[in-house]
């Protein structure tokens, strides 16, 4: 009778750790070697094809990406694990958006990112502009922030310290000695206003969009890498394989080839420089 209670005892063992090998050899997040990446179409999209999907496939996984039109479904699709990263925005709308909607977001890594340039069709220089030019700008808090932060650079108005870049308003202008006209409007309508207004600061992906050359704005904004694109994950896999393998390819230099060969224009950020 013992040696049966004996053999039932290491057989009762065995099988359980049969069960706990079974539960460490079933799919885990970080080994998934397909990978479903979203972006707004344009450049951001094309960067994910041209710059980033290479080195994964070089890596063994499979790659679909999937475009976007507004800047909405990319975070809802990651939250929702309709898609496993995106690429679209920057950490600044990333962290409020998930806070309005309930996600828990992680940025991986800073891209290059196509900055705010200010254009016109009727100066050649900033230095030039007359009392009471009038200017189209974003009307969204944070592309506003980003547009009057441009002017301030340059001289040309002055804002209250410290002001919150979600909330800033022209009415956070405290100094505006060129009386500059502020036209707010959406973002999409920027490149176009170049033909009704004397200038119009236009977003970087709307201007290539447009079909603009980055190189042809009077001034291109020293952005701060807040307002640089991030490529974005569910925080619950911000330390999965698959996200470790997208930092990596991103800080090649393979990467960092294309960028220079395919992205003229597009402002890197610090760890690149």
């Amino acid at each position: 009778m013992k040696k049966i209670a004996s053999l039932l005892s290491v057989c009762a063992l065995a099988l359980g750790l049969a069960a706990c090998g079974s539960d460490d050899a079933s799919p885990k997040t970080e080994d998934k070697k397909e990978l479903k990446i979203g972006a707004t179409t344009g450049p951001y999209a094309d960067m994910v094809k041209e710059a980033i999907k290479p080195g994964l496939e070089d890596l063994g996984y499979k790659i679909e990406i999937v475009e976007f039109t507004d800047y909405i479904q990319p975070n809802k699709s990651l939250g929702n694990n309709s898609i496993d990263a995106n690429l679209f925005q920057h950490k600044v709308y990333m962290d409020n958006f998930a806070k309005e909607n309930d996600l828990e977001l992680s940025d991986l890594v800073i891209v290059p990112t196509a900055p705010m340039g200010i254009y016109s069709n009727k100066y050649k220089s900033l230095k030039d502009i007359k009392d009471g030019t009038s200017l189209a700008l974003p009307n969204d808090p944070v592309n506003l922030a980003r547009a009057l932060k441009v002017l301030v650079d340059e001289d040309l108005i002055e804002v209250k310290p410290d002001v919150d870049p979600l909330k800033i308003s022209e009415k956070d202008v405290t100094k505006n000695p060129k009386n500059i006209q502020f036209k707010p409007l959406e973002s999409a309508q920027l490149p176009r206003a170049t033909d009704s207004v004397d200038l119009s600061a236009v977003p970087g992906n709307f201007a290539l969009a447009a079909k603009m050359d980055l190189q042809d704005a009077l001034v291109l904004e020293n952005m701060p890498d807040m307002y640089r694109n991030v490529v974005a994950v569910n925080t619950k896999d911000a330390d999965a394989q698959f996200a470790k393998d997208i930092k990596s390819v991103v800080e090649s230099d393979k990467f960092e080839e294309v960028i220079d060969s395919k992205f003229a224009g597009f402002g890197k950020p610090d760890w690149m420089k």
